[in-house]
């Protein structure tokens, strides 16, 4: 069981920077201004339930998908690294608001054209919470958890669903508590937690980067 919590506390680790529920509040809270409360727990459901779809597909089917167009691990790892390292960049020193995004900003204009629509998927889901630095991610992580890497057969079975699971409940309860997170933190505490987010991400972008040229030299 000890194994257990720790390959989850892991996955936990690498995942919530990536993630970032906070800036999913922000831009939930940006595009959801017309919505009553139903709505905004029916959106905050919706989206939980995709981010975890999402990550289960990447994880489960992220083999697949590099076997079908020949990407190696090394190759995986650096393209990665690159894509986590750049979204940490963009944390660090960002050029728009979150909610100014161009997907936010398509869907709050599909929004106001037509009632009733969903921002569940897009932007909740992918690409602010699962986005391509989380599926670099899991797809890299899927990867070495297929190897001897010391944790039991069933904790490797088992952990990454229960990982993926409390990811998604983190979101729904941060959406669903998104105005309390909102006065609490306000707009400067959010940016300040995600500056501290964006440099955890440079870290681990570059560190991916190091192991990814590292496997590259040792073949």
């Amino acid at each position: 069981m000890l194994d257990l919590f720790k390959a989850v506390g892991f996955g936990l680790a690498v995942l919530l920077p990536l993630a970032n529920p906070l800036i999913t509040v922000a831009v939930f809270l940006g595009l959801s201004a017309d919505m009553n409360t139903s709505e905004r727990n029916q959106q905050s459901k919706m989206a939980a339930l995709y981010v975890f779809i999402i990550m289960v597909v990447a994880y489960y089917g992220g083999q697949l998908v590099m076997n079908t167009f020949g990407i190696s691990i090394p190759g995986l790892r650096i393209a990665g690294g690159m894509i986590v390292a750049f979204i940490g960049f963009r944390m660090l020193f960002p050029q728009q608001q979150v909610h100014e995004s161009t997907e936010a900003m398509c869907k709050s204009k599909e929004i106001k054209e037509s009632s009733g629509g969903s921002i569940a998927f897009v932007p909740l889901a992918m690409p602010t919470t699962a986005g391509p630095g989380t599926i670099a991610v899991i797809i890299s992580t899927a990867t070495t958890m297929n190897q001897d890497i010391g944790f039991p057969a069933w904790v490797i079975w088992i952990s990454p669903p229960v990982t993926f699971a409390l990811v998604s409940l983190l979101v729904w309860g941060c959406l669903r508590s998104s105005g309390a997170i909102m006065r609490m933190l306000g707009h400067s505490g959010i940016e300040a937690i995600s500056r501290l987010m964006g440099f955890l991400l440079v870290c681990m972008g570059v560190q991916f980067v190091i192991n990814g040229g590292m496997e590259l030299m040792a073949h």
